[in-house]
């Protein structure tokens, strides 16, 4: 296992990063076999583990915590906030109110006392970034979280909050966590640049493409729509649908690659992901033993100038065959209301 400095930060963590989004009911429901997994990526030189408090409604972050006993001091623990947690009012979000009570809640699920990384999983544009920054500075502080950083934030943000901690001489963000892959490349373009400008560390999710650099679905095959990923988003598998169709094209010219390099399509794409400069370590999110035995397998895969070279050429740098994060329209594209002026300021004209 190959090891980087994460950021600024002076932290060494792994090339891969164990996430646990598919620990708990949203995946694999048995804590014990949830245990082994992070056991066994521990033992394979894994150091970095990542979680947050929505996965499995803050049931990933428990098993998380049982899993880390007695083992904890050797792990570099990263957690996040944002999403609804439970019901009412005031439960999600990036304001002081809520990042002041999740953090309490994570550290208990984690069993732990501090986090090392704690992240915000998404921007919210109802809080002041001011009013974020400030609440995590005060973390640090405290001892509670030992750096934060930010998840899936446009480039414009993580630029705004670096400005804002400069101005204000509030601790900044030392991390982004987006979507990268061989067929999403799209940060290449400004947010990797930015992060790199700014000395944070990367921590790249969806090396996979949603399962489609797997090697599970192939041009010309059925995909039924009706069980796992598909069934869940139809739309982002759909062959019949152009977008897809060139998904599953590029998938067959890079499975040729990967046969000609001598190593499998998921070794090939957590290799290109690691390779990019900008990125400190590629999330792997395991629901089993043997798809962590399969992504530990081609840890020490690398890649000349040639096989990237060849990459290049089937999805261009900068280009995303997919919007990697669909599910999460920024609100100014989601709410019409934010983009239509009312109707008495358009007759008034």
């Amino acid at each position: 296992m190959r090891y980087r400095t994460l950021g600024g930060t002076g932290i060494e963590v792994s090339a891969y990063c164990l996430g646990t989004m598919n620990f708990g009911l949203a995946g694999n429901p048995d804590h014990d076999d949830c245990t082994r997994i992070i056991h066994t990526a521990l033992d394979q030189g894994i150091n970095f583990v990542d979680t947050a408090d929505m996965y499995s409604a803050g049931e990933s972050e428990t098993i998380v915590g049982k899993a880390l006993k007695g083992r904890r001091d050797d792990v570099v623990l990263a957690s996040k906030l944002h999403f609804q947690m439970g019901e009412g009012r005031n439960r999600s979000g990036n304001s002081r109110r809520w990042i002041v009570q999740a953090v309490e809640e994570s550290l208990a699920r984690l069993n732990t006392d501090r986090i090392d990384l704690y992240q915000v999983h998404r921007p919210d544009y109802t809080t002041d970034i001011e009013e974020t920054l400030g609440a995590l500075t005060d973390l640090v502080q405290q001892g509670k979280i030992r750096a934060f950083g930010c998840s899936a934030f446009p480039v414009e943000d993580i630029v705004e909050s670096h400005h804002v901690s400069e101005r204000r001489g509030l601790q900044r963000f030392r991390t982004e966590q987006p979507p990268y892959s061989m067929l999403a490349r799209g940060i290449e373009r400004a947010v990797l640049p930015a992060c790199q400008r700014y000395r944070m560390g990367v921590l790249t999710w969806s090396p996979l493409a949603f399962g489609f650099l797997s090697g599970q679905y192939r041009l010309g095959q059925d995909i039924d729509l009706t069980k796992g990923r598909p069934a869940a988003v139809p739309s982002r598998f759909d062959p019949s649908i152009p977008a897809n169709q060139a998904k599953l094209e590029a998938v067959e010219q890079f499975i040729d690659l990967a046969s000609d390099l001598g190593c499998t399509l998921p070794e090939l794409a957590l290799a290109f992901v690691t390779t990019h400069p900008a990125v400190t370590s590629a999330i792997i999110g395991p629901r089993t033993m043997k798809q962590l035995e399969d992504a530990v397998k081609g840890a020490s895969v690398t890649l000349d100038e040639a096989a990237l070279d060849r990459i290049d050429e089937i999805v261009p740098p900068g280009t995303n065959l997919y919007d990697p994060i669909a599910s999460w329209p920024p609100p100014a594209v989601a709410d019409s209301a934010l983009r239509r002026r009312p109707l008495a300021d358009r007759s008034a004209g």
